[in-house]
């Protein structure tokens, strides 16, 4: 099984969700289905089929975070010495080189992007355009508003 980048902060963030599901959403969830089951006649109790749907759907989100942190190899982007380039976990301030407007990305794992946060996802444009670059280099990115330039102003470690 090939092994998927996470950073530290991406695998704690599964890591507190597969114990929720373990801890709280699974139990209620068993106690759904006894109170429902408590009712009698199982093939006309919504509530019943509503909390067995709940349940499957709990059990295999269980599974795909477990799997995702058994496939994961983490990285926390504080111990990384890339020489200034950029490398996963990195974060990486951005100039446009069409407007002068500043952005910051930091490059994460799929379960980890969040483009409203400033992290993107290490299979997007923005981020296989960055991946080796060092501060001066221009990134050119093919994005589907046409292509953008942006110098890397900064690289850090954080």
């Amino acid at each position: 099984m090939p092994t998927i980048p996470i950073t530290l902060r991406g695998a704690e963030k599964l890591k507190t969700e597969l114990h929720r599901l373990k801890t709280v959403e699974r139990p209620a969830v068993i106690n759904a289905i006894a109170e429902a089951r408590a009712q009698g006649d199982l093939s006309e109790n919504a509530e019943y089929e509503a909390a067995k749907d709940r349940q499957g759907f709990i059990e295999g989100r269980i599974a795909e975070v477990e799997s995702k942190l058994s496939a994961a190899q983490i990285i926390d982007p504080t111990t990384v010495d890339a020489s200034g380039r950029v490398v996963f976990g990195a974060t990486v301030d951005l100039e446009d080189e069409n407007n002068g407007a500043k952005l910051t990305y930091q490059i994460v794992g799929e379960d980890e992007a969040d483009l409203k946060l400033g992290l993107v996802n290490i299979s997007s444009p923005i981020a296989r355009a960055l991946i080796g670059k060092e501060v001066g280099d221009v990134a050119v990115v093919e994005a589907p508003g046409g292509t953008r330039r942006y110098e890397v102003v900064a690289v850090r470690y954080v």
